[in-house]
């Protein structure tokens, strides 16, 4: 395969909701570019991109897939992402490492969901974007409804580059702005014909023409003076523009095309060759150690792992891109993450599950490798000397959805726990812990189609069945008042006994409390909990009436306590305690004694301190179409929910709201029945607070019979 320099290179992401087209068009642009000879389909599970056993089960997406075609001299990196919500960490991922978003718009629909979820990524990152209006050909095709859209919701920047001239049935004709020409489409795609625009269309042509001319102009200096000079630009100056506007996000061109049929996708390459920028021409990359990485093949090697794979009788693969230097074959790198060495043995183009064998990868180029030992996703890989330049990592979004997850045949567990590490590596979106508070294992993922398609792939490629269960809620326990409590603990059973009496004050803690004045502290110790809050442990002890030796023993016993709450067995928090007096014994006390003693003394106080249970709080943003909004709100408000405040994003409604994770389960299920999969939502912890005197109630009941029941 030639090798490809920076200026010769495309990176692409093709980004938007499920079912615009995306898939279609990457078969589309990888037979245009040669790459293959014949242009599979979804409905016939043969595409180059959906090549997996859930895709071609599903009919979809899961996985973004990296692809490449090669066009008018120039190597185009395509990544296929996938449309639906749940997996919009391989939409993050691949952003981070394309130079321009194609967004893909079903004609049908226009701006969905979807779309605006994804923009908002595009925004974050900064990217450039075009957007490509498909599936003209089909009945409800309205490209002026979906370019409205595109202005009034997303942004004024929109600029039309090409337009249909008989959207629906029968579909074969677009307007070239940028060419001036009419391009008519035979039946089932090949080469247009091309001609002269209709007298009718030659004021519609100009006002475009003229809005992209200005707006180029906008994009330099020299080329804004050349425009009020001669009140145009030549066609070298217009490139110039265009590539630098839509490089610099001051305009975004739209393009029209019907993928099934391979119309407009040849020149739509054109423009991506012509009017797209090169990696270089998007502006450099700093590296957290503050450095530049700006594609240069005279620096030494920086590449980045965007995106990791596992690949039947092939292993792991890890996918890079080369942000500086030229990446060889058999080199040898570092991790810059975890300092370990790696060898590049081996090292590919990649087109779905079709690897093409490179001896050396350029700057701003996309390639994959095999079998790093110690190399995952959003790891940074250098040479010895430049090993702090480390790419700053994928930011993926926080998990939507919770669910303890077991296998059936408990034997599996251990098997089980090693596949959902695998499995995270491959999808960082996708989050396991085994808590010891709840006694579960917790699978976080962004919505029940994400967690329902990673039990799929569980138990039909790893052949271990496994269940779902409704996550525990981790509750914290904590007091509200003052209480104080005495216990001794005694033992005698021949021998050496067991003395120790703990007298005990404890007291909530908050933010600016002063000190209690009742009894004297000679010995403070703060202590951080690893669940969060506090603990104060002060010694009151006056005339040695406890041994200093025997406090750490009483600050375990408590501490026990604590990680396992006299309400309901969760986490105590925000605690003073004051030990101000107890007795020994010259023989018998020891730590054991002194250890039991305060915890069962911290347990009395605790029960007597008007406990109370809090729950966790999360920020939940819903974004709903407007129509939708009062069915939004009423479920949330049956969650126990405090809305927060309301807002417009484009078309669409954004509701902030605080609601208990408890009312939070299946949510994702919820809002997309309420909104027939037009919603979407996003939570974060926001704090910890006191449950209602009645869910408290049924929460001790509760925990009440799993005592007896364990018993």
């Amino acid at each position: 395969m030639k090798v490809y320099h920076t200026n010769e290179i495309r990176n692409i992401a093709l980004v938007g909701g499920s079912k615009t087209g995306k898939t279609t068009l990457a078969e589309a642009m990888l037979l245009e570019g040669g790459i293959i000879n014949r242009r599979g389909s979804i409905e016939d599970k043969n595409t180059v991109s959906d090549y997996r056993e859930i895709e071609l089960e599903r009919q979809s997406s899961v996985f973004s897939t990296v692809l490449y075609t090669e066009y008018a001299g120039k190597k185009i990196n395509i990544i296929d992402t996938p449309g639906f919500d749940d997996f919009i960490g391989e939409v993050v991922a691949a952003l981070k490492v394309a130079d321009t978003a194609v967004m893909v718009i079903n004609s049908q629909n226009g701006v969905e969901v979807g779309t605006e979820i994804t923009w908002r990524h595009i925004s974050r990152l900064e990217k450039p974007v075009v957007f490509l209006v498909n599936q003209l050909e089909a009945e409800k095709a309205n490209f002026d409804e979906t370019l409205r859209q595109l202005k009034s919701q997303l942004s004024e920047k929109v600029l039309v580059a090409q337009y249909p001239i008989n959207a629906g049935h029968g579909f074969d004709s677009v307007v070239d702005v940028l060419k001036k020409k009419l391009y008519k489409f035979p039946v089932g795609g090949g080469k247009p014909v091309v001609s002269e625009i209709p007298a009718s269309e030659n004021d519609k042509v100009e006002d475009y023409y003229n809005a992209i001319m200005e707006a180029a102009a906008e994009s330099e200096e020299s080329l804004m003076e050349a425009f009020f000079e001669n009140g145009t630009l030549t066609d070298e100056q217009l490139a110039k523009g265009i590539l630098q506007g839509v490089a610099a996000r001051t305009m975004y061109l739209v393009f029209c095309a019907c993928t099934k049929h391979n119309q407009g996708v040849g020149r739509f390459l054109e423009v991506v060759c012509e009017k797209l920028p090169a990696p270089n021409q998007v502006g450099v990359v700093k590296a957290t150690d503050g450095s530049i990485l700006n594609f240069d093949a005279n620096a030494a090697p920086v590449a980045f792992v965007f995106k990791t794979s596992v690949e039947q009788h092939l292993g792991e693969i890890s996918y890079f891109k080369v942000f500086n230097g030229v990446v060889t074959e058999a080199l040898d790198m570092i991790n810059a993450n975890t300092q370990s060495k790696e060898r590049l043995s081996q090292l590919f183009a990649v087109a779905g599950k079709n690897r093409q064998k490179l001896d050396k990868v350029m700057p701003g180029d996309i390639a994959a490798t095999i079998k790093l030992k110690d190399t995952n996703t959003n790891n940074t890989l250098t040479s010895a000397k430049n090993q702090d330049q480390i790419v700053p990592a994928i930011v993926y979004p926080e998990a939507k959805i919770r669910m303890a997850v077991r296998a059936k045949n408990t034997a599996d567990e251990e098997k089980l726990a090693g596949i959902l590490k695998e499995m995270n590596n491959i999808d960082p979106t996708l989050v396991y812990e085994h808590s010891k508070e709840l006694k579960q294992v917790i699978l976080s993922g962004q919505g029940e189609m994400h967690l329902n398609t990673t039990k799929w792939m569980i138990e039909n490629l790893n052949k271990v069945a496994i269940e779902f269960l409704a996550p525990r809620i981790p509750y914290r326990e904590t007091i509200t008042k003052s209480a104080k409590s005495m216990y001794r603990h005694k033992k005698q059973s021949g021998g050496a006994g067991q003395f120790g009496e703990v007298h005990m004050m404890i007291e909530p803690y908050f933010e600016g409390k002063p000190d209690q004045t009742e009894f004297p502290i000679r010995g403070r110790e703060e202590h951080k909990l690893p669940w969060g809050g506090l603990l104060i442990f002060n010694s009151c002890i006056v005339g040695g009436t406890i041994d200093a030796r025997f406090m750490p023993a009483i600050l375990k016993g408590l501490m026990e306590k604590m990680e396992e709450g006299p309400l309901t067995g969760s986490y105590a928090r925000d605690i003073i305690v004051n030990i101000y007096d107890g007795k020994m014994h010259p023989v018998d006390s020891n730590e054991i004694s002194f250890k039991l003693a305060g915890r069962n003394a911290f347990k009395d106080a605790f029960k007597n301190a008007a406990p109370k249970i809090l729950e966790p709080i999360y920020d939940v943003e819903v974004i709903v179409p407007e129509e939708k909004m009062g069915d939004v709100m009423t479920d949330l408000q049956g969650r126990r929910a405090v809305i927060m405040g309301m807002d417009s994003e484009g078309g669409f409604q954004k509701i902030k709201a605080r609601v208990p994770l408890a009312e939070l389960n299946r949510y994702s299920t919820s809002l997309s029945s309420l909104t027939s999969g037009r919603a979407t939502y996003g939570m974060r912890f926001a704090e910890y607070q006191q449950v209602p005197t009645d869910v408290q109630t049924q929460l001790l009941k509760a925990y009440e019979e799993e005592e007896k029941d364990e018993a």
